[in-house]
């Protein structure tokens, strides 16, 4: 193997602890807007609950109103009820009262059940109010976790990508220029190492994808410096150094 594999298989390792160092970097962000998201969903849960009982209060209003109008006719058809004059008339006032007390009674138990549904909400928004400062808590822990971790991982990748330039400076600007298209790809594995069935055997699949790599290849890897890519996945080949 040549210089130029050689090259890019170095270029490779420091470009695997370049992208998982990365990672790590966005998993310790990633942390924080989970606990970000968190927050936001129960303060969302608590405007809702409110906007509830805001609804329910007026709701309850306009129905003491409606009592209010009825309580004033009801006492109206009292009044009438007394002042009959004959039997029939008598019958249809107090028919007619019976109804308004009926209706008067509906809308008591309506206010009620609006009354019990304000007093839960009132007790679901404490306890959001009581998750969300709990929530406030945990996300400023890990905020400062992640703010200290982050510190630490963007040193380290630093560091690295130091590493990796000097390594990418090895290697040809035009075979670099296809192993970082070919890296952006597949996530950094732009090589891909030529295996054999088993010690025996004379048939090679490609690392990568596993697909069967023609003998002619493996020959021209083993005696030559070259740039052989996948015919499949397109990931750039290389034999190991004792073969």
């Amino acid at each position: 193997m040549g210089p130029v594999l050689h090259g890019l298989i170095n270029l490779q390792r420091v470009e695997n602890r370049l992208r998982a160092v990365k990672a790590k970097l966005a998993r310790c962000r990633r942390s924080v807007l989970f606990q970000e998201n968190q927050l936001r969903t129960l303060q969302n849960g608590l405007e809702a609950k409110q906007e509830e009982i805001k609804m329910g209060r007026l709701q309850s209003d306009r129905l003491e109103l409606e009592l209010k109008s009825r309580d004033e006719q009801i006492t109206k058809l009292r009044n009438t009820l007394n002042l009959a004059r004959t039997n029939k008339e008598y019958s249809v006032i107090l028919t007619e009262l019976n109804t308004a007390k009926a209706d008067d009674s509906k809308l008591e138990s309506q206010v009620l059940e609006i009354m019990k549904n304000i007093e839960a909400d009132q007790a679901s928004c404490r306890e959001i109010e009581s998750q969300i400062e709990e929530q406030k808590v945990k996300l400023d822990e890990t905020r400062l976790d992640s703010d200290g971790k982050a510190v630490e991982l963007e040193k380290e990748i630093e560091e690295i990508q130091r590493e990796w330039d000097i390594a990418a400076g090895k290697v040809p600007p035009a075979v670099l220029s296809i192993y970082k298209r070919v890296a952006e790809t597949y996530d950094g594995e732009a090589m891909a190492e030529v295996e054999k069935a088993d010690e025996n055997s004379v048939s090679y699949s490609c690392g990568g994808c596993f697909m069967g790599v023609p003998a002619e290849v493996v020959n021209i890897l083993t005696g030559k410096d070259e740039l052989i890519r996948c015919s499949n996945c397109t990931r750039i080949l290389f034999l190991k150094e004792e073969e």
